[in-house]
């Protein structure tokens, strides 16, 4: 600050910029193009753009830095080696692509730059939050007490799930976890399939309930846990199901299950990360039939609904236990009447994580993502039927938007997998399933067209006719 009382130096450079709109018009302008390419790009960055990315190392600077010189250097090294989810032809995981609004609407709300911990810090996320909780409520049909904690991903909302299960569960056994650990705990039950998906074992580790608690429940042909197999319920279990398998995408029998459950006194989780969103589908709807019974979901809205990343949403109709598992106390932290999104969530300070889904959901409606819902569906369809006339083994039967594909054997399959991946024409990943490799298909984005799942499948079969070849040249 000089002798007059002006700020200078970095201060007064900042302050300018802030005035002067050019750096954030260069910003936008640079985003603009990236996402308009997004249909022409690969899918996946080129082996030359991956080793640009050697641009970006260096030694901090020791000196203030331009900031249209950095916004530059950002898209040019960095842009071309962004992976393309934004495009119609990545299927290697379930990633969405981004409804548009709702990009904008991020755009937006970084502007804002709110911390959406309490209603005094942010009351516009608040009252977003409020109103997307109950869109939410409507689409999964949930029980009105249902609330709603908007986390960074699948993987944090299952983790605040678990948490909240824990801690109820204790408490029905004279424990409190909070205050007395877990050191000497009754200890719960965990019961679930041999195929659940990864992120409820991180939950369970990073909650200090090891695999070794684990009951574990065999499956079917396709994923699904086997309901007649599944141990007497009491209320210190905690039941864990899946609305979308990750390979398979098949749906558990929510229906048998979920009674049972409650007629028990078990808690219920359903990790529903792209699968829960079937909800908005007349003709695929029924899948979820049972799992409003439940007492706790996970979500994550960048898969299905396409929202922008770092949109997961727990969701449990155990306001008391959710918010007692993720307690925080401080005579600093102002709670009011209001909704205070830290109640929900693991973290204090976050981003407006909640527009994001609210604009996505405003725009789409339940009609809009039902069609969206019913052409992953019908795109998953068709590309199954093009591999299986072209030779193909597919292995699983398609409920919603996931596909297996086999060929003669492991050696062939990894060696096609690995050919698709290089051609640039789509990316697909790979993975295990009933003891065989095989190629992973996820269709997550709106961007896909039937022109795209043709020119995909064209790809698989100029790989798999170049490996035979290859092989029997040899």
């Amino acid at each position: 600050m000089t002798a007059d009382g002006k700020v200078s130096g970095i201060r007064a450079r900042m302050a300018d910029e802030v005035g002067d709109a050019r750096l954030f018009d260069l910003a936008v302008s640079r985003a603009r193009s990236h996402v308009a390419a997004g249909a022409d790009k690969p899918p996946f960055p080129s082996p030359h753009a991956i080793a640009a990315l050697t641009g970006f190392r260096e030694p901090l600077p020791e000196t203030p830095g331009d900031g249209a010189a950095i916004v530059d250097r950002l898209d040019r090294i960095g842009g071309p080696a962004a992976v393309n989810h934004l495009g119609g032809r990545y299927f290697g995981f379930v990633v969405g692509g981004v409804v548009p609004a709702a990009q904008a609407a991020r755009q937006l709300a970084d502007a804002w730059d709110q911390n959406a911990a309490l209603h005094v810090l942010s009351p516009v996320t608040a009252a977003l939050e409020e109103v997307t909780e109950g869109w939410l409520r409507a689409l999964f049909r949930l029980p009105s007490e249902t609330v709603a904690g908007f986390v960074s991903g699948s993987s944090m909302a299952i983790f605040c799930a678990l948490a909240a299960a824990r801690h109820r569960l204790l408490a029905r056994q004279g424990w409190d976890d909070n205050e007395d650990g877990l050191a000497g705990s009754p200890g719960i039950r965990i019961v679930t399939s041999r195929q659940i998906h990864g992120t409820i074992l991180k939950g369970l580790a990073l909650l200090g309930l090891g695999k070794r608690s684990i009951e574990w429940v065999d499956c079917d042909d396709q994923g699904r846990i086997l309901a007649d197999r599944v141990p007497e319920l009491d209320e210190r279990t905690l039941l864990i199901l899946q609305a979308g398998n990750v390979n398979s995408g098949s749906f558990d029998d929510f229906a048998t299950l979920c009674a049972r459950a409650r007629e028990a006194g078990a808690w219920v989780h359903v990790d529903g990360a792209f699968g829960l969103w079937v909800a908005a589908s007349d003709r695929l709807g029924h899948l979820l039939d049972g799992a409003e019974l439940a007492t706790s979901w996970s979500a994550d809205a960048h898969k299905t609904l396409n929202a922008p990343y770092e949109s997961g949403i727990v969701l449990c109709r155990d306001r008391e236990a959710l918010a007692g598992a993720m307690q925080a106390s401080g005579s600093y932290i102002l709670y009011s009447e209001r909704r205070d999104g830290m109640l929900y969530t693991p973290e204090m300070s976050r981003r407006a994580r909640a527009v994001d889904v609210w604009a996505a959901l405003k725009y789409l409606g339940r009609s809009g993502l039902g069609e969206l819902v019913d052409g992953f569906h019908a795109l998953t369809c068709r590309m199954r039927d093009r591999l299986a006339n072209a030779g193909f083994t597919i292995l699983n039967d398609v409920a919603f938007n996931q596909l297996l594909v086999a060929c003669a054997d492991d050696a062939e399959t990894e060696a096609v997998l690995t050919r698709i991946q290089a051609s640039g024409v789509c990316w697909v990943g790979g993975a295990r399933f009933r003891e065989r490799a095989v190629i992973r298909f996820s269709v997550c984005s709106w961007a896909t067209t039937p022109d795209d799942i043709d020119a995909s499948a064209a790809a698989f079969v100029e790989a798999l006719t170049a490996v035979r070849g290859r092989v029997a040249a040899e």
